[in-house]
């Protein structure tokens, strides 16, 4: 594989960190900040792509940045799993840019210019992560990223929001600093270097205990991946806005926290180191228990964002799983994901801040009929739940038909058991709301003493269209990738080989 020394990935980065300045610059001009986010947005996805041929054709770009002793370097690398997240991350924040122009003026949130800038902040950081060549980068951007979130997180500023925002930073914060770091020190002390390799960067080095340590810790810190029991912090943080809610959910930090375990699995282990160690099958079993049990939760939980972030905690250990089953065909699925869920989990997010600007409503109890009112926004939905289930051609169903076969192909039966379980929660906590949506006859609800939630439906109409175009746009998308999925099928196959 050709290495092409490029700046191309480190301007990538700089984009929207660039941004973010210039955002602030126009604190009181919100037709330029918001401009300045979506153009930035164009020409972060434009030096993205541009990469693209090169990478499918075998090269990779590499540029580093500074080395602060032999070893030890701030550099960028891109390679298929990398260009494969930066992708999804840089194209889904142009359309998460032009949602949270329609929301955030709708719902008259304040610090906006403090939102646009931090949220420039945030996917510089992603963008960095997906582009880093050794751990040491991975882990310095992964938490710049924990702390460029937590004011998005806090947004609202009352009680509420900072309580959520403390437990965020408090798993995050506390798990990366306990055992990421440790076992990023434990790494380089054993193999002298931190720098990804394919198959792995051990090279026969360090004893089947030290290596079993050193991969637990890496789990237990990577806690974006919202592994159980370290998911605590993603049912906080939807306090947050929506548009905040679908970064963490789809562009940002919970891929984040995937795509740094598929780099321990893939570029730090190896997938015949995993195999020799028996690791592969310890994990599988245990996101397993995540799958089934964050559905289950989901299916008690009235509030549709919450309903919606447990959701997300299962739909992670997908990926997680297929890594770890150690097969081609479960390790597809497993990359796809990484795309089919990003687009589908966004655009229910986009529907949930729909829904909230335009009648005040955030359970699922109270939109009986909604339906007939907003056709545009709960029509997005049924996609995106349609995906989520694994329904054809919706995207979702690519993820779960290879994790099926990987799971034949492993021959671990329990695990398609998990699959399919999982496949029937996913349906169970999801249809309900669609068909209430559309079936059930609308319910009353009288105003409280502020005139929240009293919205009758005969006054409800669909939210405006910086709001609607955007949800309409990736449902089409989740339906798009699941009919033409051969940019990033050629890239998940780069991954694999």
């Amino acid at each position: 594989m050709e290495s092409i020394e490029s700046i191309r990935p480190f301007l990538a980065v700089l984009v929207s960190l660039a941004a973010a300045g210039a955002v602030l610059r126009f604190d009181h001009e919100p037709n330029q900040r918001e401009a300045i986010s979506i153009v930035a947005g164009i020409v972060k996805f434009l030096i993205v792509i541009s990469m693209a041929p090169a990478v499918l054709a075998g090269e990779t770009f590499h540029y580093t940045l500074f080395t602060f002793v032999p070893g030890l370097d701030i550099a960028f690398r891109v390679d298929p799993l990398g260009l494969f997240f930066a992708t999804v991350a840089s194209f889904l924040w142009i359309v998460t840019s032009c949602y949270s122009i329609g929301y955030m003026r709708t719902a008259k949130e304040k610090n906006q210019t403090r939102y646009f800038s931090c949220f420039a902040v945030s996917v510089s950081s992603a963008l960095a992560i997906a582009f880093s060549a050794n751990l040491l980068t991975l882990f310095i951007f992964y938490e710049i990223l924990s702390f460029s979130t937590f004011p998005l997180v806090a947004h609202k500023g009352n009680q509420t929001a900072f309580e959520g925002a403390k437990k965020y930073m408090i798993y995050l914060f506390g798990t990366s600093k306990t055992f990421f770091l440790a076992a990023l020190i434990l790494t380089y002390n054993v193999a002298g270097t931190l720098d990804f390799a394919k198959g792995g960067l051990f090279n026969g080095q360090g004893s089947p205990l030290m290596l079993t340590v050193i991969y637990v810790l890496f789990i237990a810190g990577i806690a974006k991946a919202g592994i159980m029991p370290f998911h605590a912090w993603l049912p906080a943080a939807m306090v947050a806005p929506t548009p905040v809610s679908a970064l963490l959910h789809a562009v940002a930090v919970v891929k984040v926290g995937v795509f740094s375990v598929l780099r321990v699995i893939f570029h730090v282990f190896g997938v015949d180191l995993m195999a020799s160690l028996n690791l592969g099958m310890p994990t599988a079993f245990f996101v397993s228990f995540t799958i089934i049990m964050a559905s289950i939760y989901a299916l008690t939980r009235d509030n549709l964002k919450a309903r919606l972030a447990y959701s997300t905690v299962s739909q992670l250990s997908y990926i997680i799983l297929g890594a770890a089953l150690l097969t081609p065909n479960s390790m597809t699925g497993s990359v796809m994901h990484i795309a089919n869920h990003a687009f589908s989990k966004i655009t229910l997010f986009f529907c949930a801040g729909s829904i909230y600007v335009a009648t005040h409503k955030i359970n699922i109890s109270e939109l009986n009929g909604i339906g007939r009112k907003m056709p545009w926004t709960m029509t997005a939905f049924a996609i995106g739940t349609l995906s989520m289930i694994g329904v054809p051609p919706a995207a979702g169903f690519i993820t779960k038909w290879y994790l099926a076969l990987g799971s034949i192909e492993a021959n671990q039966i329990p695990i398609l058991f998990v699959l399919l379980s999982s496949t029937v929660l996913n349906a169970a906590y999801f249809v309900p709301i669609v068909y209430k949506a559309f079936f059930h006859q609308p319910v009353a609800v009288a105003a409280d003493a502020e005139g929240n939630y009293g919205i009758h439906h005969d006054d409800i109409k669909e939210a405006p269209y910086f709001v609607v175009v955007p949800l309409v746009f990736t449902a089409a998308m989740s339906l798009i990738i699941g009919l033409f999925p051969s940019y990033f099928m050629a890239l998940t196959q780069g991954v694999i080989q």
